[in-house]
């Protein structure tokens, strides 16, 4: 099984080509559509030609890449220049598709084999014409530095699933050169016939360029057992596999000289985590070739306490069930053991809360036998993680008992004067003195204060007669909200009222069934033929089926708080 061994590429600047990029031939980044995918790595390239004419100057070349990524992007619709990389006959070479260079970034320039695959276009038809020398040089300077980022062997052949093309069907193995043409992969002339007929030997160029390489590095095994690192040469040369810890330190390396490398780290003591290895090859006095870095293994989680929070932040434990328990959560990064500690306003400890081993997530402590005064406090979360990391975090709530026994009775009003439900009241205890202020909001908006003095020790009513400046409130929900500010902190309790003044609807739904719909819960009182029935009904739709055969009815509904609706009769 091959282990989680994504490499990362190390640029060697001295061997890559000067590259003009998308910034220096003035791409047009606002047609760019969205940002383009990126392949597990570059496995080939494929060289194409633009087929366009090969009659042009030095600086006329930058227009016609311009000219290339409007036609692919607004005539063709994709979502940016196709091809990765461009070659003009000068020996210029130009930043094709947007999003790394380094990146294995998926074009649009071979249809069926794109991911995985960078393609290279040479400018201008080459039918008819050949390379230039400045031209050649390039494309091979440029083949050799992007496949020796991947570690691939430009005279290997690799073996590509087709996604689909008119030459090769979805689903299709298909054998190619690590550096095709694009005829191999797709019905067509490019990337023409002069040029195609020299692949061959570029090549071989291609090959022979930047000596040494490390090609197809491939690791097996994975953490806590055996890993075998392996890897061909392009010439014999010394060669070291070593493996750093998530400290950096070197826990285990192996060495050879030969075409071949091959070693195996017994990593079944290693402790879980994220090592790096780097196979590299040559040096010594001699060139060194492009190492190979990669990981094994799953990074450990780094320790992290956030999101502390106590709920509520005014903790009121009188015993009315209302703010008696507190809820203490947090986010813990990594497992780590915890404590839990409770001091007072000076920081001195009270007591400890919690003391244990947590894992990683989301956690909750519900702490309900709070038996400290009145006051403010702070709550502190200190972790540490078996790798001696620490972190620690503070929040601060109040304990405050002044107000107790919130009631609103009733909690739904019909205030249109006939004597049912007119008016709610709103009844508390004070613990100790304190101002009260009792407010009346809707849909998160401040509609009126009802009530706004101090306060003495004792039971305490604000009665609401369902008006707001002297005009009956309209229907629907209103929170009121009672705060009680003491020598200490401010404490408010919300309660929900309705308000309703409008009487039910009734409608007929069926008069063959008697089945008939209301808009709300209520009772219904019925006549059918003179006999007189009286029935609770929930919301929508309710019959009468014992009367089935009356010719005459009338009904009229009361909703819970007394509104009557007009007689619905036939």
């Amino acid at each position: 099984m091959q282990a989680d061994t994504a490499r990362r590429v190390q640029p060697f600047v001295a061997s890559s080509p000067t590259i003009i990029t998308r910034a220096q031939w003035s791409a047009n980044e606002k047609i760019r559509r969205k940002d383009p995918k990126v392949a597990d790595d570059v496995h080939l390239a494929i060289v194409h030609h633009t087929a366009g004419s090969n009659s042009y100057s030095r600086s006329q070349s930058a227009a016609i890449v311009r000219a290339i990524e409007v036609y692919h992007v607004l005539g063709n619709g994709w979502d940016d220049i196709g091809y990765n990389f461009l070659v003009d006959k000068y020996g210029q070479v130009f930043e094709g598709r947007w999003g790394g260079m380094e990146k294995a970034v998926v074009g649009a320039h071979a249809m069926g084999f794109n991911y995985g695959s960078v393609g290279v276009a040479l400018m201008g038809n080459y039918n008819g014409a050949g390379l230039t020398a400045p031209e050649r040089a390039s494309l091979v300077k440029l083949l050799a530095w992007r496949l020796d980022l991947a570690h691939v062997d430009p005279l290997s052949r690799v073996t590509r699933v087709s996604t689909g093309n008119p030459k090769y069907s979805r689903g299709d193995s298909v054998l190619l050169r690590a550096i095709s043409g694009h005829r191999d992969a797709y019905p067509t002339s490019c990337p023409g016939s002069n040029v195609y007929a020299e692949l061959p030997s570029i090549t071989r160029q291609v090959a022979a360029t930047g000596l040494p390489k490390i090609y197809a590095p491939i690791v097996f095994g994975a953490l806590g057992g055996n890993v075998r690192f392996t890897a061909r040469l392009s010439n014999s040369a010394p060669w070291t596999v070593t493996v750093t810890d998530p400290l950096g330190h070197v826990v285990a390396s192996g060495t050879g000289t030969g075409l071949v490398v091959d070693w195996t780290w017994e990593s079944t003591v290693a402790p879980p985590g994220r090592y790096t290895y780097t196979i590299a090859a040559g040096g010594a006095g001699t060139a060194a070739a492009r190492p190979v870095t990669g990981a094994i293994g799953q990074a450990l989680p780094q320790l992290s306490l956030t999101q502390l929070r106590i709920q509520p932040v005014v903790v009121t434990p009188n015993g009315d069930g209302v703010g008696d328990t507190a809820r203490i959560s947090y986010l813990l990064g990594a497992s780590a053991s915890l404590t839990m500690t409770l001091a007072d306003d000076s920081g001195t400890p009270l007591a400890s809360l919690f003391s244990g081993v947590m894992s990683q997530g989301a956690h909750s402590f519900s702490w309900g036998q709070i038996g400290v005064p009145d006051g403010r406090y702070h709550i502190t979360i200190s972790a540490r993680a078996p790798n001696g990391k620490q972190a620690s975090r503070s929040t601060t709530f109040y304990v405050d008992r002044t107000l107790a026994l919130t009631k609103l009775a009733p909690t739904a009003i019909s205030p249109n004067g006939d004597g049912l439900f007119d008016e709610t009241a709103l009844s508390f205890n004070l613990n100790a003195a304190a101002a009260v202020r009792v407010e009346l909001w809707r849909a998160g908006k401040l509609v009126a204060a009802l009530f706004d003095q101090p306060l003495g020790v004792g039971p305490a009513q604000v009665p609401w007669d369902g008006r707001i400046g002297g005009d009956v409130a309209a229907d629907g929900a209103y929170d009121m909200i009672v705060k009680v500010t003491d020598s200490l902190t401010t404490v408010s309790q919300k309660l929900r009222v309705l308000v309703d003044t409008i009487p039910p609807r009734l409608r007929l739904v069926s008069r063959a069934k008697l089945r008939f719909w209301a808009s709300e819960a209520g009772t219904v009182s019925a006549s059918f033929d003179g006999r007189r029935v009286v029935k609770r009904i929930a919301r929508g739709s309710f019959g009468f089926p014992v009367v089935r055969r009356a010719r005459h009815f009338s009904l009229t509904a009361t909703d819970l708080l007394g509104n009557k609706s007009p007689a619905l009769r036939r």
